[in-house]
């Protein structure tokens, strides 16, 4: 068995094209452009490119977009990783709910819970990750699904969405003995534990959908800069797994799509309400 790709790049593509054709007839119709501002403080390089990407994004699909530059030594940020002495918390509160295309502010996030899916926003890489999952025909109704890290942006949202699709859900971590024996049972394997190559073909249910969504500089083989690798080792994973998102070109590009399909669903309600 060689699993086949799920092409991230070719569906954002598709998804960005939809944005852009539904961006332009609010314009036309309500003088409204969607617009996405971020506030950059510091000098993380990380960071930096993300907004760069962003920016781009915004630009091919017809949105306004802005940065708002600021030294690293100011006290507020919205573009995480927050530098130390700014509380992630207090800034993810002191934005609107109704603003928050993120899906970070805690109302977006009880909605979420609540199984809401509609009135609040999803943060954009699990939601990423779920269009990924139905591009490769899979429903995850009474399927086991296991999620391989549980940060706050990525891990439990994607457990909750995998939940309310009536998946069965694990959600394993650091602290999980044995995760393997978790791993071995997945229909859907979302691999997001910021490790590289951490799973392996062996620990991979033969003809299991394995989405990775790690992105981990590592140095070349010959010493010459570095490399983008997974937290999937793609070469063993790809002889048993039935679908595997490459890195890069899967998670990445869709995270960006959905960031603007939000973006894009905050303006049309903005029209709404002032019609």
């Amino acid at each position: 068995m060689t699993a086949q790709l799920i092409d991230g790049k070719a569906l954002a593509a598709r998804v960005r094209g939809e944005i852009a054709t539904a961006a332009e007839r609010l314009a036309n119709d309500t003088g409204i452009r969607p617009g996405l501002s971020a506030v950059l403080v510091g000098d993380d390089p990380a960071s930096a490119t993300y907004v760069r990407m962003k920016g781009k994004a915004c630009d091919e699909v017809g949105f306004e977009s802005h940065i708002v530059r600021m030294p690293g030594t100011s006290t507020i940020l919205v573009q995480l990783p927050l530098p130390s002495q700014i509380d992630p918390d207090a800034i993810t509160l002191a934005i609107s709910p109704s603003k928050d295309v993120d899906g970070f502010h805690p109302t977006n996030v009880g909605r979420l819970v609540a199984g809401d899916l509609e009135t609040g926003f999803v943060s954009a890489t699990p939601a990423g990750i779920m269009k990924l999952i139905a591009e490769a025909g899979i429903d995850p109704v009474g399927r086991e699904a296991v999620i391989v890290g549980r940060s706050d942006i990525v891990g439990k949202p994607t457990a909750l969405l995998l939940m309310h699709a009536h998946a069965t859900i694990t959600v394993c971590h650091s602290r999980t003995p044995d995760l393997a024996a978790h791993t071995r049972r997945a229909d859907i394997l979302v691999a997001a534990v910021g490790s590289p190559n951490t799973v392996r073909g062996d620990m991979v249910k033969p003809g299991a959908t394995v989405i990775d969504v790690g992105t981990n500089r590592v140095p070349r083989e010959n010493g010459d800069g570095h490399r983008l690798v997974g937290d999937v080792d793609h070469a063993s994973v790809a002889d048993v797994a039935a679908w595997l998102t490459p890195v890069p070109g899967g998670v990445g590009p869709m995270t960006i799509a959905m960031l603007l399909a939000n973006t894009l669903k905050a303006a049309e309600r903005t029209a709404a309400s002032s019609s």
